[in-house]
This record gives C-alpha cells, structure tokens and sequence, in this order.
C-alpha cells in the first residue's frame, strides 16, 4: 500500500501541463476549515503555492494561510516558554538534590524544546524541501479531476470516504487511502467508472520487513523490525497515479468532504524483491481524458488503461 508519497502540490504546474482549472472555492474551504481544525493536515509545498497571489482569490487564500500559522506559532512559542521554565525548574533542583522527577523532568522539556523548535523553524522556513510535498494518510492534497466538461484541480483527502457511508468508516476501513485493483467492482463499484482522478507523484514511501528487504528468513528469536523505503522512478519523472474519488456529504451540521485513494495492483519484481506487495499505478499521459471520463458501461476500457501503464523501475532506498 502507498501511504506515504511526495505529491506535486503546485497548481500552476497543472494549469501549464493540462489547461486545468483551480477550484478556488474548494481551496477557500478547507483553508477557512483548517483555522477551526488544526487536526486537518495540508502539507507545506501547497501553502506555499500561494505564497505569491496575483487574484483576489489567491489573495483571500493566502491570507488564511498567514493566519494560520500566525496562530501555530503562538501555540509554538507558548509551549517553548513552559517547557523552559520546566527545564530551569529541573535544573535548579539537581544542583541542590537531584531526584528521578528532576531528571525526568530534564529530559523530557529537553525533548520538548528541541520538537517545539524544529517545528517553529519548519513554520518560518520558505525554502522547500522534499518533504514539504510529502502527504500522509489523512492529509490534503491536489487531485485533478474532470467536471462540467474541463479538467479541474481539487484539494481531497488522502483517505477516501465513500458517498452514503457513515463517518464512522474513517475508523472501521482506515485503509481506504488505497484501493486494491482486485477489488474496484467490489468495495469501489460506485467509485470505479464513474468517479476517477489523478495524483502526480514523484516519489512514494512503503512500510516494509527488514529481513525481507535483506531478502532472508528470520532468524530464530530475532523480532520483526519494521523499515521505511523511499522509491522513486528511473529515469526521473512525475507519474500520473490513478485514483478514485468521492464527495461525501454530511447530515445537518456536518461539512462536505472531498477525499480520494490510490489504486494499487500487485508490484513489479524490484519492489517485491524489496518486499512490498502492492504498487500504485501511473498512467499513460494520453490516457489522461479516457481516465478521467470513465463510461460505466465499459469497464473493460478502463481496466485496460490500467493494464497499459507506465512501467519505470522502481529504485529504493532507506527514507531519512
């Protein structure tokens, strides 16, 4: 499963490369919701798309985004300031009589401050690094789309919640950020064919076996230990992954959500080799149209654009 991948976050980069349109309604609506919700996680690369506004649209965007992280660092600073009083307080009491607390103490303000900061440093960074387009289950990101004709660039969550379900499913099915290729008429029947997507992916992240990765057994009494790849394709390029989307709409009092999945399909020999079974999907550049206008009545088209994928090897190594 891809639960983790560097995604393009740049919208511009989609209106260049596709003639697609922003939907800058749905981008006012989970920036206004995010000041309400710091649970919701966008991640920096698309903040920082609207870091030069040209629009009044942008400018309204990029406005939320200042507020926000005006506020971040005001939580930021506040728990600086208490875990430094912690920590001279701690340090105070092991010159006179050192106890467990005091050194507990000491060691956890220490910890942290050193979060606290790294955290406050990452807020005023505008120097993007790769990680800053790295999204995670849960997160936002921009999915481009077809509606009303155009092709149309969405932010969504990456864990699909389907149409009609109950809310409770984000918990019962935490898995749904991806949808297995085996089972798109099944679980995904009201998705596949009629609701599909796509996320650019440059590189994506996998949770694997450390003995597997070695490509050995267990060796007796030795415990699992659990790593994490990073693969990205040679030669380099931004792969067109295909997804899945839905637009969940809530009872009285509860928002509306935009939230997609990856389809994963079994994985080519360096990624099994590697120990991973799943891999996502990158399509062909002119399969683009027929992807996002998918016929329910031909299935058979769209698997076959599934089948008729791009194909790079697959290079891994150990993410930092």
């Amino acid at each position: 499963m891809c639960y983790s991948a560097e995604v393009q976050e740049d919208y511009r980069w989609y209106i260049r490369n596709f003639g697609a349109k922003i939907s800058i309604a749905d981008f006012v609506h989970l920036y206004t919701a995010r000041l309400a919700d710091s649970k919701i996680r966008i991640a920096k690369a698309m903040d920082a798309a609207f870091a030069n506004p040209k629009t009044s649209d942008e400018r309204a965007i990029k406005a939320l985004i200042d507020e926000y992280e005006t506020s971040q660092a005001a939580k930021l600073e506040q728990e600086l300031f208490k875990q430094k009083k912690r920590l001279a307080d701690a340090q105070r009491a092991l010159k006179t009589k050192p106890t467990k607390k005091a050194q507990e103490d000491q060691r956890i303000a220490t910890q942290k401050i050193d979060r606290a900061l790294g955290k406050l440093n990452d807020l005023r960074r505008t120097e993007l690094k790769d990680k800053d387009s790295r999204i995670f289950p849960g997160w936002y990101a921009p999915v481009m789309i077809r509606e009303g004709g155009e092709k149309v660039l969405k932010p969504m969550r990456y864990q699909c919640r389907l149409a009609g379900k109950p809310a409770f499913y984000d918990t019962k099915y935490p898995g749904t950020y991806n949808a297995r290729r085996d089972n798109l008429e099944g679980f995904w029947k009201n998705q596949f064919g009629h609701t599909h997507g796509l996320m650019v992916v440059s590189a994506f992240y996998e949770n694997v076996s450390l003995h597997k990765v070695e490509q050995r057994e267990l060796a007796p009494g030795e415990k699992e230990q659990n790593v994490v790849l990073q693969f990205k394709p040679r030669p380099k390029q931004d792969m067109l992954v295909a997804c899945l989307w839905s637009h969940w709409k809530g009872k009285a009092g509860e928002p509306d959500l935009l939230s997609f999945a990856a389809i994963t399909d079994e994985p080519p020999p360096e990624i099994a080799a590697a120990g991973h079974d799943r891999c996502i999907i990158p399509i062909k550049p002119e399969h683009v149209d027929a992807w996002l206008t998918p016929d329910p009545r031909n299935l058979a088209a769209q698997y076959d654009i599934l089948d008729d994928r791009e194909r790079p090897y697959y290079a891994y190594q150990l993410a930092a």
